[in-house]
């Protein structure tokens, strides 16, 4: 018996000696409960629909009333007058909007005379979540207006739901695609690199190090490169065939530019994931923290980046920590280069913001990483 509670108070011992698990394991339910709480709340909200109005007349303002009803009631969408439609459909390919509504000029005239008026909604259909949200919460609102959608292509001999669709129909299963992705290189990221040094501490081959004239930055920059080079090829494996198995042909859909701006991503993805793991897992001597601290940033940076969920619907806190997170950067890149074959304008500063947090990252983690015992 005295046996057995020597090894059960040296094990205890180790655990409250370690302040970090012991506060991990305190703090990571809650953040859990909260993070993912609030990453999956049900009805979504907050939906940004742009409303071009080109009526400006009596019957266009009721349309204006409930929208803005629908915005301040159920709060499903949140609507942005826009004077040109050029500039509102802009905004919807490069995903400052969810949904654009036209109200045509001859709405008005068109509803007096009981001529099937029509109303104009556009959807990115690339997040279908979203799309279905607005289409639903609108055509359940519209049969108070006593005006309904009229399709394109179909005979007026009933007024019935019109909306369409920018792209090409995108699957629920299609549309994760770019989460596995940033998913892959956070795996990636996390198995290489930083954790490497943390395993050469806790086996005692660190210390060979010393023997060497290997600086700081020698270490570091060289895990960061093998890391990269991993990770890169773990994550296109991964998205070619995701691809294959969610029937997403890429190398028939992407021109040569989004190819290389899709690769541009996933590098600058990689470096600044490498560079956090530095940041964090520079000190750390024990693969067990390791582990823990997995978990627990897998949940706080995969889930509030849009990958499952629309990031407009989450709290303001939770979508403050959204601005600052990288992998919602890298989803959004990925999935409007994926999807919509967009260009370098609807990714510019998704790019920009990877290469930016990259660099602090990768120059933070060399500060933190300690070259001694």
């Amino acid at each position: 018996m005295s046996r057995f509670f020597a090894i059960f108070e040296r094990d205890l011992r180790k655990f409250v000696r370690n302040p970090l698990v012991v506060a991990m394991s305190l703090l990571m339910p809650i953040i859990y409960l909260l993070v993912l709480g609030h990453s999956f709340q049900g009805e979504l909200k907050g939906l940004p629909l742009a409303v071009v109005d080109q009526d400006r007349g009596p019957r266009a303002e009721g349309v204006l009333r409930l929208l803005r009803s629908i915005e301040a009631g159920p709060a499903t969408v949140e609507v942005s007058m826009v004077a040109d439609q050029g500039e509102a459909m802009r905004g919807l390919r490069e995903g400052h909007y969810k949904g654009v509504m036209v109200i045509p000029p001859d709405f008005t005239r068109r509803s007096i005379r009981g001529a099937g008026p029509e109303l104009g909604l556009y959807l990115d259909n690339t997040e279908a979540i979203s799309a279905n949200a607005i289409r639903a919460a609108v055509s359940a609102a519209l049969p108070e207006l006593g005006t309904e959608f009229i399709p394109i292509r179909e005979e007026r001999s009933r007024p019935v739901l019109r909306d369409m669709e920018l792209y090409r129909k995108v699957d629920y299963d299609q549309s994760l695609l770019p989460g596995v992705v940033i998913m892959a290189i956070f795996l990636g990221a996390m198995t290489t690199g930083a954790f490497n040094i943390v395993m050469d501490k806790f086996l005692g081959i660190e210390e060979s190090y010393f023997l060497t004239p290997l600086t700081k930055g020698d270490i570091v920059m060289g895990l960061i490169a093998s890391g990269l080079l991993i990770t890169t090829v773990l994550a296109v494996l991964v998205l070619f065939f995701g691809s294959l198995i969610s029937g997403i042909y890429i190398w028939n859909m992407l021109s040569p530019g989004s190819l290389f701006l899709l690769m541009l991503v996933i590098v600058l993805s990689t470096l600044g994931l490498q560079g956090l793991m530095f940041m964090i897992m520079g000190r750390i001597n024990h693969p067990r923290i390791v582990g823990v601290l997995g978990g627990f940033l897998n949940v706080i940076l995969f889930f509030p980046s849009g990958a499952i969920y629309p990031v407009e619907s989450f709290p303001g806190w939770l979508r403050a920590f959204a601005m600052v997170n990288p992998e919602t950067y890298s989803v959004h890149a990925i999935r409007a280069l994926l999807f919509k074959d967009a260009g370098l304008v609807a990714v510019q500063y998704d790019i920009v913001f990877l290469a930016a947090f990259a660099a602090v990252s990768i120059a933070s983690g060399m500060l933190v990483f300690k070259r001694a015992l």
